[in-house]
């Protein structure tokens, strides 16, 4: 029985420490399987595979699918849609109630699915299966003047418009103002594994069963969103991840095709069936993030102060499903400011529904939000880190909550000295090296600290001092297996190879999504007290199979205070005079993100995180044809990512520090504060470069190129 333990800190041994990644040699040794590599030991028997038919219209509907052909073909045994579906229970969830109505809501859904006896086979049968439709008009262009619709809340559950004190009337009596529109560029999550599903039905105590290895940030959300669209109670549902290449938030939740293998694998019931979605297919099927508008004012006094600030966001949604991004979220907690206000607008396309990436919201409002006060620095003659000291809030700007551990200055401290930010000159355009033009800029970086509800552990004591730990949390490379154990071995005070750690499966104790930066948190939380739980029940020697399961209370202390973390980006920037190139021999990052668990693990999701925000500053960006609704960047040859030549001296840091009100382990999350403001880094370095202000990602040479 899972009882709720009141955790104390931990006493640190392994916590803070290089440990290897306990799954390292599995994976570079290729035993480690993912979602589709699962076979005959894992139940996996003769399974069939699944192809995905998808429309070739952005709007209308289906009056005849034309199987007969890809029925003759060689190897396939079955082609579903809309008439031969297996119906759903519910049908609420727009993007997952497929194959249930001949409706076409954006170019790339499923209107049918090909089962066959190889993947050959089943690629060969969907491109013979003729689908006719009755075409609509549609829209699929995200423009100023159609992004009017309001939300109820955006994401997760976040308030859509703020406002604090007149804003209009400080800006008209502001002595500096910053009035401009910034974009950032629609982008698709690529994983390296693509997304993937194997699904099989049978029964167990006479009950239907659907058994699930998908390549997904949560298994527990999984079989929670599925179950009662299938009819079924959450239990008759188990799904396993044990290994998973790579998500940034696509994963986080269950996409159309997981329901498709679902349902065809309910078709021909005894088989299991499989379905690799195609590098191609991901790009309308598995989540992106939306392009964003971010109307920008600020207003403030000759020194600098800011006495107002104004966010307005414009972004689009699908109709089928709606999905607000919070962009605006982090200019509430920001800087300080008497007067505030901040709102989220959508508009409702015909096109593929978006979701999570990796810092969802924050990084494209806090590419808007950094910039601007670039432009502000300039305006007011400041030095851009003296301009963000000056408006440094004492509380919360949003909550009026005291901050838990708010160090961004010691962040700019830290990275300008390492940086060398003292010699830098103070006007645009000031350095040029041969045919280059050089400019270094800085960009603020935060993220909230979040620990997710309804996770449990359970500690089971297997003889001699080890223990088996299990939860069901998944670790999609991250290092959640590493760390999970430190945090176990810690807990129990053990050496971390005493632990037999158990993750990613839904017959295990339930755990949150590997989102939001909550998974250590969250996950680590419950381990220490289910550690700490087993302790008290059975002492330092435990009998063999004895165990404990438990989840971790809330700290009383959690609700008076407002837990972020924060950072520093720092960029050099060249741009060739001639032709525009642009080039980043330098990036840096310093973070206050609690204790790390693990320098190795952390300071690669560090660096992963620039990176990123160096691919969306300068390359990345998935064009829509608007006239038909489709992304025409679908591979990794048109949709540019930064490669090796682009990443040269980049390295991050973190401040020595231990937050235990927010965490038993004094940890707090860093999967994502990497790549917030990384973007605007780049683009302000760009614009000290040049004296040439780029107010949109990515940043091409063509912006720089002077009639």
């Amino acid at each position: 029985m899972s009882v709720e333990q009141q955790t104390t800190p931990v006493r640190v041994r392994s916590i803070g420490t290089h440990l290897d990644r306990v799954d390292g040699v599995a994976k570079v040794t290729g035993r480690a399987p993912y979602a589709v590599e699962h076979g005959e030991a894992d139940g996996v028997v003769d399974p069939l595979h699944l192809w995905l038919v998808q429309s070739t219209v952005a709007k209308g509907v289906v009056v005849d699918v034309d199987t007969e052909s890809a029925r003759d073909h060689p190897g396939v045994i079955a082609v579903l849609d809309h008439a031969s579906a297996p119906r759903l229970a519910e049908s609420d969830d727009g993007e997952l109630a497929i194959l249930q109505e001949p409706t076409v809501h954006f170019r790339g859904q499923i209107v049918a699915l090909v089962l066959a006896e190889t993947s050959e086979a089943a690629r060969e049968g969907a491109a013979l299966v003729n689908v006719s439709y009755d075409v609509e008009p549609h829209e699929a262009e995200l423009r100023e003047d159609n992004a009017s619709y309001r939300p109820d809340s955006v994401n997760p559950d976040m308030e859509t418009d703020t406002e604090e004190g007149d804003v209009d009337a400080a800006i008209a009596a502001a002595d500096i103002v910053v009035e401009q529109t910034y974009r950032t560029a629609y982008e698709h999550n690529n994983p390296l594994e693509p997304h993937a599903t194997v699904a099989w039905w049978d029964e167990e105590d006479g009950r239907e069963i659907l058994s699930m290895f998908d390549s997904s940030q949560g298994v527990h959300g999984v079989a929670q969103t599925l179950a009662p669209m299938l009819g079924l109670e959450v239990d008759q549902v188990r799904v396993r991840a044990p290994y998973v290449g790579g998500g940034f938030g696509s994963k986080g939740e269950a996409h159309a095709h997981v329901m498709a293998t679902a349902l065809a694998a309910r078709t021909v019931r005894g088989r299991p069936v499989k379905l690799a979605v195609t590098r191609q297919q991901m790009f309308a099927l598995t989540g992106y993030r939306t392009a964003t508008i971010s109307h920008v004012r600020l207003g403030a006094g000759a020194d600098g102060r800011l006495a107002a600030i104004e966010h307005r966001v414009q972004e689009q949604s699908s109709a089928l499903k709606e999905y607000a991004e919070q962009t605006a979220s982090p200019t509430r907690m920001m800087y300080a400011a008497p007067h505030r206000r901040t709102s989220h607008r959508l508009a409702l396309l015909d096109v593929a529904v978006p979701s999570w990436m990796r810092a969802p919201g924050e990084m494209p409002g806090m590419f808007a939000h950094e910039v601007a006060m670039d432009e502000l620095a300039v305006e007011c003659g400041l030095d851009p880190i003296e301009l963000r000291i000056r408006n440094e809030p004492e509380l919360d700007p949003e909550t009026k909550k005291p901050f838990n551990n708010r160090r961004l200055l010691d962040c700019f401290r830290r990275g300008a000295e390492r940086f060398g930010w003292s010699s830098r000159p103070a006007h645009a355009r000031a350095t040029q090296d041969g045919d280059w033009w050089v400019g270094t800029g800085v960009a603020s970086a935060t993220y909230p600290a979040m620990r997710m509800p309804g996770n449990a552990a359970r500690v089971r004591s297997l003889g001699a001092g080890r223990y088996a730990v299990a939860i069901g949390s998944v670790d999609i490379g991250t290092g959640a297996r590493t760390v999970l154990t430190q945090i176990a071995a810690d807990a129990l005070g053990v050496e971390p190879g005493a632990i037999d750690l158990a993750i990613a499966d839904t017959r295990l104790p339930p755990a949150s999504v590997a989102g939001g930066s909550s998974g250590t948190s969250s996950w680590g939380s419950a381990v220490v007290a289910a550690a700490q739980r087993f302790r008290a029940d059975h002492g330092e020697h435990p009998d063999p199979g004895v165990e404990t399961t438990a989840s971790a209370a809330d700290d009383p202390q959690a609700d008076e205070l407002a837990f972020h973390s924060f950072g520093s980006v720092f960029a050099e920037a060249r741009v060739h005079r001639w032709t525009g190139e642009i080039r980043v021999p330098r990036l840096l990052g310093v973070y206050s993100v609690g204790r790390v668990i693990n320098p190795t693990t952390a300071r690669s999701q560090f660096i992963g995180g620039l990176v990123m925000g160096l691919s969306a500053g300068l390359f990345e960006e998935s064009y829509r044809d608007a006239r038909f609704g489709h992304m025409v960047t679908q591979d990794l040859a048109s949709y540019h990512v930064a490669s090796h030549a682009d990443v040269l001296d980049i390295d991050a840091e973190w401040l020595e520090e231990s937050d235990e009100v927010f965490t038993p382990m004094g940890s707090r999350g860093i999967g994502e504060i990497g790549i917030v403001g990384t973007a605007a880094a780049v683009a302000n370095a760009t614009y000290h470069a040049t004296g040439m202000r780029v107010r949109s990602i990515p940043i091409t040479p063509d912006r720089f190129l002077e009639s």
